[in-house]
């Protein structure tokens, strides 16, 4: 299948199946019990579940320096390594909630996930460079510092100084997310068998902005740890069922597709400056996943061209299979736009924006330091 620039070719649409609520393991539970997602961004206090505090050491080797997110699974820190001779290094620490480290069944996911994601050695995935257990038992990921804002944070910035994102801006940021999605989506084992990686976790959170004008996508980890943490933390989904694709509420199955839609949901709502899919109960949000009516874009911003909504409106189908066949596809539509424009859209634009962000947001970053996400969601298929 391939689109000329022009236009997006539309293949017949299929009937379209009905959400069936309990299917997928990860949130049979919480359907059954009409559980309300946790309010998004409701912090943990990591000084009660680990003890840590700012100047904390682990394994006498990691300084904790400024707690930077939390979530259902674990607490990431801004960090740095002490090494010889006054030696550092930024990095971001995870460390698992203690109810959850001492799991083992959770530990076994989390590990070998690790494992697989640390074989994503790619410019636009945050990378993973340690693995390791503190004096607790407890189990921590060493991960790259980005130093920035996610893609929500730099949407809101422009919406606080009453404005809106640039689209070709957020298609420039598009293209390089779908550029991580790929490289994760084609990755190979050593003896070349094809053995795809599907974040399944693809949110405007773990979409990452360096001050140096970079994409990261991060977050790339740990699906079978996180179904299994979304059974005993009530966290573990706080906020991310919008961008969980109709197809995954049914039964769970993650693919390029499902990447896709995750995708595209981040871009529309970058945009539009509002949740496209917006309730007050989880529920109520999976209910209209389902049926994924999704508002023109165009109506909200007249600006945006009728190719790149038409793209991500594809992105959006509830069918995945009438949505784009792999995120190169849909990252040759984005290009394609984005040469049509003067407006520069380089990593020096996209550091400008950065860095405007910060001072713009400054009072809720604290000093406008750096910014990393918690890492959950992947799923690896088995080798071709």
């Amino acid at each position: 299948m391939s689109e000329p620039p022009h236009r997006i070719l539309r293949v017949s649409r299929r009937p379209r199946p009905g959400i069936v609520l309990g299917c997928a393991p990860w949130l049979s539970r919480r359907a059954r019990g009409m559980v309300p997602l946790a309010a998004a961004g409701q912090p943990i206090d990591s000084r009660g579940v680990h003890g840590d505090a700012p100047g904390t050491v682990l394994n006498q080797k990691y300084e904790l320096l400024e707690r930077a997110g939390s979530g259902g699974m674990a607490v990431v820190w801004r960090a740095r390594t002490l090494g010889a001779a006054g030696f550092t290094r930024p990095v971001a620490i995870k460390r698992v909630i203690p109810h959850l480290g001492r799991d083992p069944e959770f530990i076994a996911m989390f590990v070998e996930e690790a494992r697989v994601v640390s074989t994503l050695q790619h410019p636009l995935i945050t990378q993973i460079h340690d693995f390791a257990m503190d004096a607790q038992g407890l189990h921590f990921l060493v991960m790259e510092w980005v130093e920035g804002v996610d893609l929500a944070r730099l949407a809101e910035s422009f919406r606080a100084d009453g404005g809106v994102l640039p689209w070709p801006l957020a298609a420039a940021i598009g293209v390089e997310i779908l550029g991580a999605l790929g490289a994760a989506h084609d990755r190979t084992t050593e003896a070349g068998a094809h053995a795809p990686i599907f974040h399944r976790d693809v949110t405007p959170q773990n979409i990452l902005l360096s001050t140096d004008g970079f994409v990261k996508l991060t977050d790339f980890g740990i699906a079978r740890a996180m179904d299994r943490a979304t059974m005993t933390s009530p966290n573990a989904l706080k906020g991310k069922v919008s961008y969980i694709a109709p197809e995954r509420l049914k039964n769970g199955a993650a693919s390029v597709q499902s990447d896709l839609w995750g995708v595209a949901v981040c871009l529309w709502e970058a945009l539009a400056g509002r949740p496209l899919f917006d309730a007050p109960t989880d529920m109520e949000v999976m209910f209209a996943v389902s049926e994924a009516r999704v508002p023109d874009l165009r109506e909200l911003r007249p600006d945006v061209p009728e190719l790149l909504w038409e793209a991500l409106k594809m992105a959006l189908d509830v069918d995945p299979q009438e949505r784009f066949g792999s995120t190169h596809m849909m990252g040759r539509v984005l290009r394609e736009l984005l040469r049509s424009t003067d407006e520069p859209t380089d990593a020096r634009r996209v550091a400008r924006a950065v860095r405007s962000a910060q001072q713009r947001l400054a009072p809720d970053l604290g000093d406008g330091g750096p910014r990393t996400e918690v890492l959950e969601g992947l799923e690896e298929l088995p080798d071709a």
